[in-house]
């Protein structure tokens, strides 16, 4: 499956939960918090900004926001939000398409650099955050770490989150560094629902190669928005780059 067809309009419609999942105050606001205080003043751009969860709560901050997005289901949801003159959207791809104006950060939240399927688009994604920033400008990804440690031997999937009415899985393909994230949503009927997503997983020691060849230095790496310690037991990262300065 090709983005678009992932991101259509039925998913646009679902993807919005107010006050819980990712959009749980404890998960939204340290976010929001975090990336007000990285853009020190200046203009953010948020690549794949979907239907606004991030960049709506930073807009109302104070922070000029402008964002990069795929999908157009996606931004006639976030246009229910902020309009046009408010948040701004440029339409195409976090890899290549270029949005006007001067920016202090850019970011790319809850794991969106996996949509990205090869490491040549990935490594591109990185080029296309540099080139919108001037010396000391700073790009923030979060993403989760491949939890190939699961994984016995002969067995390729792993299950990541249940609960009533919904359960999460993972499959993976090794060789590629792809994994499927299929997701079952059901009640007390006798059908599930099953939505898929492809995604290429990335090592932190490679994203830091990535950014390297982009003109990035690692400045920070956290397990979280709140700051906590990276460690090897940690499922995700907040990992912050800078351009260096002049």
């Amino acid at each position: 499956m090709n983005q678009e067809e992932i991101w259509d309009v039925d998913a646009a419609q679902r993807y919005d939960t107010p006050g819980t999942g990712m959009f749980a105050p404890e998960i939204l606001q340290p976010a929001v918090d975090r990336l007000a205080e990285l853009a020190g003043g200046g203009a953010a751009l948020e690549f794949a900004i979907g239907t606004g969860r991030v960049a709506v709560p930073l807009a109302e901050r104070g922070v000029p926001v402008t964002g990069i997005e795929l999908s157009l289901p996606m931004i006639r949801q976030l246009r229910t939000r902020a309009d046009e003159a408010t948040i701004p959207v440029i339409v195409g791809d976090m890899a290549t398409s270029v949005a006007p104006g001067e920016y202090t950060l850019v970011y790319l939240v809850y794991n969106t650099i996996s949509n990205l399927l090869t490491q040549a688009e990935q490594v591109e994604c990185f080029r296309n955050a540099a080139r919108h920033l001037g010396p000391g400008g700073r790009f923030v990804i979060e993403l989760w770490v491949p939890e190939l440690r699961k994984l016995p031997p002969g067995q390729t999937g792993t299950i990541w989150q249940t609960e009533p009415g919904y359960i999460g899985l993972d499959t993976y393909d090794v060789l590629r560094q792809h994994v499927v994230s299929h997701h079952f949503r059901f009640d007390d009927s006798k059908q599930a629902r099953l939505t898929r997503s492809p995604h290429r997983y990335i090592w932190p020691a490679e994203l830091d190669l990535m950014a390297q060849l982009a003109g990035f230095e690692l400045e920070t790496r956290h397990a979280d928005w709140t700051g906590a310690e990276f460690t090897a037991e940690s499922r995700s990262h907040v990992s912050v780059y800078r351009i260096p300065p002049n």
